[in-house]
């Protein structure tokens, strides 16, 4: 079975993406599954959430035309890997504009991906600019973290328009693999208001599971580690490996109706 690619994105910043990416991730490594995170923020904080130090070979190697073999690391974590971010990375946003072809230079660098890994990530930065388009070009999915505060709508408005824009224009497979909500805080009553609105526009396609606010879900990044190696018994530990229960039986389901 062909394993799947799945774009974490939303321009919106501070929403849990990369907190999504590195602990669903983590948790499907440690259920067995060969899973990669490919880091495609300047910033690298999936790459340093993984206790990993930013630097080539790098995802700005994998988007200069390197071999997706020659820029996987192993990490520590048993059955994880990662393409690294770095620094250089911010300057892909202005070259790749100006390349031939610019906002498909991921789509056959991944291709190797599907045969290697059962589930690859790739850790988006927060904005609609190349390096996203570039990561929705190549992706078989989408997965949306999104904050329940006010402006989750519109964020969400505007994110599900500009998938329909690559779809159209440019990877007509293009699916919402799931919008996941994160930080929720079930004493306020303005996340229950977002949380219901969100369940009521997109319906099925809003994960069962909520990732609450977690005090050791925001602490385990600056100790290299997903919420699992860092305290499994945390609330936000026990969200993620729920939501990567669920991404699987999601996919399965999709697997079924495609055959």
């Amino acid at each position: 079975m062909a394993g799947t690619v799945y774009a974490l994105a939303n321009q919106k910043g501070g929403v849990g993406k990369t907190t999504t990416a590195v602990n669903l991730a983590a948790c499907l490594a440690e259920a067995g599954a060969k899973t990669l995170i490919v880091d495609l923020d300047p910033q690298a904080n999936a790459t340093s959430g993984l206790g990993e130090r930013p630097g080539s070979p790098s995802s700005y190697d994998l988007l200069d035309g390197a071999r997706l073999a020659d820029v996987v690391r192993e990490t520590r974590f048993r059955n994880l890997f990662l393409v690294p971010s770095q620094a250089e990375l911010a300057g892909a946003t202005v070259e790749l504009p100006q390349r031939e072809d610019g906002e498909r230079y991921l789509v056959d660098a991944l291709e190797g991906a599907r045969g290697e890994f059962e589930f690859t990530f790739l850790d988006c930065p927060p904005s609609l600019g190349p390096l996203t388009v570039n990561a929705l070009a190549a992706a078989d999915a989408v997965l949306v973290p999104v904050q329940a505060e006010y402006y989750a709508l519109e964020g969400l408005a505007q994110l599900t328009r500009s998938i329909d824009l690559v779809r159209a224009r440019l990877n007509p497979r293009l699916r919402i693999g799931g919008i996941l909500l994160t930080m929720v805080d079930g004493r306020t009553r303005l996340s229950a208001d977002v949380v219901g609105e969100v369940r009521r526009h997109f319906g099925a396609l809003v994960f069962t599971v909520q990732v609450p606010r977690s005090v050791r879900l925001a602490e385990a990044p600056s100790h290299g580690l997903p919420a699992i190696a860092f305290d499994r018994r945390s609330s936000g530990a026990e969200a993620y490996w729920q939501a990567a229960a669920e991404l699987v039986e999601r996919r399965r389901a999709e697997e079924v109706v495609a055959a």
